[in-house]
């Protein structure tokens, strides 16, 4: 009984002083918390069909802190159906253009019942704007460090943002 109890006492102490240090293995990640921030759409007019083009902006938190900002537009009752997109990612906790502050446009569209994604040249991308610091090309994006961030987000796009659910759902 006393060898059981000293066991008992002694796992114990282990595990106190393991929940005090907050002890977490070392193969144990926490992905970051993503966050998207809708805002309403913005309505167009297609310039070649006179269709309705959908503007989105939506901002991107991660674990609560401004990481990314990202804009789609697509043409409703095209005959392709495609989204284009730029996410731009970097630090907007200032109004100026830091920079380490890049983007990356891409382009969403289905095959069979799954989204595809793919990077874009910057040229191809109607977005041009200074805010969104660098825009890479899509050989320097695939090379650029934080790719794995804008894949992440783009899982989160096809997950979570219902215009763009909704818009390859018609």
């Amino acid at each position: 009984m006393d060898f059981f109890r000293k066991n008992i006492i002694f796992i114990s102490s282990i595990l106190f002083i393991l929940n005090e240090k907050q002890y977490k293995p070392l193969n144990y990640r926490i992905k970051p918390m993503l966050k998207i921030e809708f805002e309403e759409p913005h309505l167009e007019l297609c310039e070649c069909c006179g269709k309705e083009t959908v503007n989105l902006t939506r901002f991107v938190y991660e674990d609560d802190d401004a990481f990314a900002i990202y804009y789609i537009k697509f043409t409703r009752d095209h005959e392709d159906k495609v989204a284009n997109g730029i996410i731009s990612i970097g630090d907007w906790g200032t109004d100026e253009v830091p920079e380490n502050r890049y983007s990356f446009p891409f382009r969403i569209w289905t095959k069979g019942k799954n989204y595809q994604v793919g990077l874009m040249d910057r040229e191809e991308s109607p977005w041009t704007h200074q805010i969104l610091g660098k825009i890479l090309d899509r050989n320097d994006a695939l090379k650029h460090p934080w790719i794995k961030e804008v894949f992440h987000i783009t899982d989160h796009i096809v997950m979570e943002d219902k215009e763009v659910i909704e818009y390859f759902s018609e």
